[in-house]
């Protein structure tokens, strides 16, 4: 799809709900022709639309030879106030894939084409409906794994971060006017520019930056489900507790250390609906030879890419162990945001140890679904401040980090008493790369880019 070239006159047409049968299905129907495509499919029995309000109407649709009336839901947005800017209209009927594919060969026999990926989103964009970080945050819904990253995909889709970064964009154009005003009247000796009002809101535009870039680091950082990785010294029970939070018998148990040479991972859909990857990693010990130092490279990447360690500590350890335990926990500890530490083995610890942490022992069961608790919770408190999905934190990075750079260099000038010209060089640099985010600068490659992830309907 060559996303500047797409007609904004052309009716578009898609199923809109998700693949598979359903109670319900969606079809939806946006163009300027909109309203008319709909009375040349719509029985005679339609109700007359209203020309401006959004509304719905009980209506029906002739199947097959017109013999059969199917009864559909038509909710019309007849004028350029809908979500794409233009009339735009949902059809809901019975969620029978036969059924939405029949009405939809009608309604492309009627005047509509087949919309294009990320179609509709596409049009809202350039309708001024919405921005870009507002139009990625509608994949971001469409694929959130856990309900943090819903919640920070709405916020997105609601404006949080495009209203924050616009009203910066807008703050620094009207210091910049003030600039270059001054700069056009040097000779006058007026400023135009107060001077530690501007020096304080380059300052808290430079924090605002560097947290995004930190948030877009982060995000980028964890794509996909969240990664939970088991780590600790080698048997430390960490394939036992492995398969007992899978329930199954995935990774090869055994008393001898050292038997996980490579790492293993599979998915857990929990029931409050977070998604995330559990991974198994070989024991933490020094390289003896090739295969060894494999899997200590393997395991390094996987503790890097993770969003939550468990650091598995087994209660049967020896002193020495017990010493090399802590030290890598507290290395790990500083290397990685988010660790969770467990005993494992609990069934050989004695009463008097280890009171705070989690004891577990798959021989008894014992903590076994406190440690699935535990994960979830960590899960949910992580990321819980995100402004930006996945999507848009990977778009992004490199227009935040030059924004950041060039507002770094202005407010340095600025503390140097530099000159006004050099500031407002800088400025026009960080307002280009602030345009970009927000789409009010844009090309045919970044949309294109955008809106070919998206799925028919979207």
């Amino acid at each position: 799809m060559n996303a500047l070239n797409v007609s904004s006159n052309a009716c578009i047409a898609a199923v809109a709900s998700a693949s598979g049968p359903a109670a319900r299905g969606i079809l939806r129907v946006s163009g300027s022709e909109t309203v008319a495509l709909l009375k040349r499919i719509l029985s005679s029995s339609t109700p007359e639309f209203h020309p401006t309000h959004a509304r719905r109407y009980p209506c029906s649709i002739g199947l097959g030879d017109g013999d059969l009336e199917l009864p559909v839901d038509v909710h019309l947005w007849p004028t350029h106030r809908s979500f794409t800017g233009e009339p735009l209209a949902e059809i809901h009927c019975v969620g029978s894939p036969p059924l939405l594919n029949e009405i939809l060969e009608r309604i492309f026999t009627s005047g509509a084409r087949p919309a294009e990926r990320g179609e509709f989103t596409l049009r809202a964009f350039l309708a001024g409906r919405i921005d870009l970080v507002q139009a990625e945050a509608v994949l971001g819904v469409i694929d959130a794994a856990n309900p943090n990253e819903l919640k920070t995909a709405l916020d997105q889709l609601a404006g949080g971060i495009s209203s924050k970064i616009s009203e910066l964009r807008e703050e620094l154009l009207l210091h910049l006017a003030d600039l270059e005003a001054g700069l056009d009247f040097v000779e006058e000796d007026i400023d135009f520019v107060q001077r530690p009002e501007f020096l304080e809101k380059l300052r808290s535009g430079d924090t605002f930056l560097q947290q995004l870039l930190q948030q877009s680091q982060e995000r980028m950082l964890s794509t996909g489900h969240a990664r939970v990785v088991l780590a600790g010294l080698p048997n430390a029970g960490k394939s036992t507790l492995f398969n007992a939070l899978l329930e199954t018998e995935t990774a090869i148990v055994s008393s001898i250390a050292g038997t996980t040479r490579d790492y293993l991972a599979a998915t857990v859909h929990n029931e409050n609906g977070v998604t995330y990857t559990l991974i198994d990693t070989a024991g933490w010990e020094s390289a003896r030879d090739g295969i060894e130092e494999i899997a200590g490279n393997q395991r390094a990447d996987q503790y890097q890419r993770a969003d939550l360690i468990v650091w598995c500590s087994p209660a049967n350890a020896t002193p020495e162990e017990q010493t090399e335990n802590q030290t890598l926990l507290l290395s790990c500890q500083e290397a990685n945001r988010s660790v969770l530490e467990i005993t494992t083995k609990a069934d050989t610890l004695r009463d008097s140890d280890n009171e705070g942490l989690i004891n577990v022992s798959v021989q008894t069961g014992e903590g076994i679904q406190d440690v699935r608790n535990a994960i979830l919770d960590e899960l949910m408190s992580s990321n819980v401040d995100a402004e930006l999905t996945g999507a848009t934190a990977a778009r992004c990075r490199e227009s935040l980090q030059h924004a950041h750079h060039s507002l770094c260099r202005a407010l340095e000038i600025v503390e140097h008493a530099g000159g006004d010209e050099l500031v407002a060089m800088e400025l026009r640099d960080v307002l280009d790369h602030l345009g970009r985010i927000v789409g009010v600068v844009y090309t045919d490659d970044i949309l294109d880019r955008i809106f070919s992830r998206f799925c028919i309907g979207k």
